[in-house]
């Protein structure tokens, strides 16, 4: 379904500005992905940062088609492409306060079982 009505000013402006702050963000979680890959462990966390800025990327790309066809469904996959790249975000810091919190746990226990480490 084509809009009939075109976008204000601001709104077009403001889009336009997103998506450029989108592509960018989304370059950089790729590089992050890529160097975290150099290392088995980094992939876990790595390979979906790649994900994360692809799904950004595309997103920002289908919002920009929206602001200049104003076709309802780039607008629709764009909300879909950015969403689920929040998705795997929340994922990714919850896997990692996770571990964290498994990390301070262990620290604990390993001072608590020998206090002289620290000596």
């Amino acid at each position: 379904m084509e809009s009939s009505v075109s976008m204000p000013s601001a709104l077009q402006t403001a889009a336009e500005k997103m998506v450029k702050d989108m592509k960018f963000v989304g370059i950089f979680a790729i590089i992050y992905g890529i160097i975290a890959c150099l290392t088995i462990i980094g992939a876990i966390f790595g390979v979906p940062y790649i994900f994360v800025g692809i799904r950004l990327r595309e997103a920002g790309d289908l919002f920009l088609q929206h602001t200049k066809a104003g076709n309802e469904q780039d607008l629709i996959a764009a909300y879909q492409k950015q969403g689920s790249s929040f998705f795997i975000m929340k994922v990714l810091v919850i896997v990692g306060l996770v571990l964290f919190a498994l990390y301070i746990i262990v620290m604990i226990a390993v001072f608590a079982m020998n206090p002289d480490i620290l000596y």
